[in-house]
């Protein structure tokens, strides 16, 4: 119900989280539908190195999968081997959800057009990442860098802090956008402040993630219950 709660709000995709949200397989086959009814995009974050997930995230029916830690160019190898079908990668075929969702034509036109259609966001969360970048972004079957601001924080600082907003990293929070842009790849970033929105815009972000089921539930409980206090005077 909360999927589809957040689904029919003016949200352009909804994406479901397998790593730090409340997520799992059988949520995920479940989840996926009211989104994809309503006509938009379902995102899928997998688990740290689980990259099996990956493949079945996109045989439930997800666009799109977000893969945390991705610091090598040996972890993106294996990330795209499981997001796309041979020769780009190794991905086994199991159309029974997907191709009743998405498929058009035959399952010879399916094949082609997946590994187009179906996007591989690798997460730069660590300074590892960073000076893998170059790699990860010329590793084929990637088609984007998903920057992660708390983790990445907590990186920048040797451990010191963790703040999404950290403004020693933001030139290289930038540099990372433009990097992945001048490789022909989607820059996303997690937006944890609204209010920072229009500066990564302005970096080169163009894939803004932002809320939880927490995030979103908190804040309509806190208006709902401020407004009836300041009605009542409590």
């Amino acid at each position: 119900l909360t999927v589809e709660i957040l689904a029919r709000q003016d949200f352009d995709a909804v994406t479901l989280d397998m790593q730090h949200g409340g997520h799992h397989e059988d949520s995920v086959l479940r989840g996926l539908a009211p989104v994809l009814a309503l006509g938009k995009p379902a995102l899928v974050r997998i688990p740290v190195g689980r990259f099996d997930m990956a493949s079945r995230a996109l045989d439930f029916g997800a666009e799109a999968v977000i893969a945390p830690m991705v610091n090598s160019v040996a972890d993106a190898k294996l990330f795209a081997a499981a997001m796309k079908y041979p020769p780009l990668g190794e991905r086994s075929w199991g159309p029974t959800y997907a191709f009743p969702r998405h498929g058009k034509g035959d399952y010879a036109e399916w094949l082609r057009d997946t590994n187009q259609r179906t996007m591989a966001f690798a997460m730069v969360e660590t300074r590892a990442a960073l000076d893998a970048l170059d790699g990860i972004l010329d590793t084929p079957g990637i088609d984007g860098i998903f920057l992660g601001p708390s983790d990445f924080s907590i990186a920048w600082s040797n451990g010191a802090t963790v703040n999404s907003t950290l403004e020693s990293m933001m030139e290289t929070v930038a540099s990372v956008a433009e990097r992945t842009r001048k490789a022909g790849k989607h820059a996303a970033i997690y937006v944890v402040e609204p209010a920072i929105a229009g500066r990564v815009v302005s970096m080169g972000y163009r894939l803004l993630a932002t809320g939880s089921e927490h995030a979103v539930i908190s804040l309509g409980a806190k208006t709902l219950l401020r407004g009836i206090k300041d009605s009542i005077g409590a």
